[in-house]
This record gives structure tokens, C-alpha cells and sequence, in this order.
């Protein structure tokens, strides 16, 4: 639990670094993700996930 907020910060830190920096590359992306389809996206988030898990594994 030690880790939890430090972890959610660094979160909040990565996630607002590309708006800021590249506005406009963001909303490009944005508006590609909004057309695709759910299944794309269910899959492209499970990826996320495990990618996640598997990360944290090595790491901790």
C-alpha cells in the first residue's frame, strides 16, 4: 500500500505530459481511437492490463 500513491502520481505525472506537450498529436489520436470499433478496444485495454502485470512482476 506503500507504493499506491507514489505509483498514482507518477500516473498523473506520465498522462500529462503528451497533452502538454503535443496537443494537437493527442487530439489526432483521440479521434482515431473514438472510430475504432469496442472490440479493438476491449482488446488493446486487456493488452494494457497484462502489460501491466507483467511490468509490475519484474519490478517489484
Amino acid at each position: 500500500m506503500d507504493y499506491l500513491w507514489p505509483a498514482l502520481a507518477l500516473l498523473l505525472v506520465l498522462e500529462g505530459l503528451w497533452p502538454s506537450l503535443a496537443p494537437a498529436s493527442m487530439r489526432r489520436m483521440l479521434l482515431s481511437i473514438a472510430q475504432m470499433d469496442d472490440r479493438s478496444l476491449r482488446i488493446s485495454g486487456l493488452i494494457s492490463i497484462f502489460s501491466g502485470l507483467a511490468l509490475s512482476f519484474f519490478v517489484i
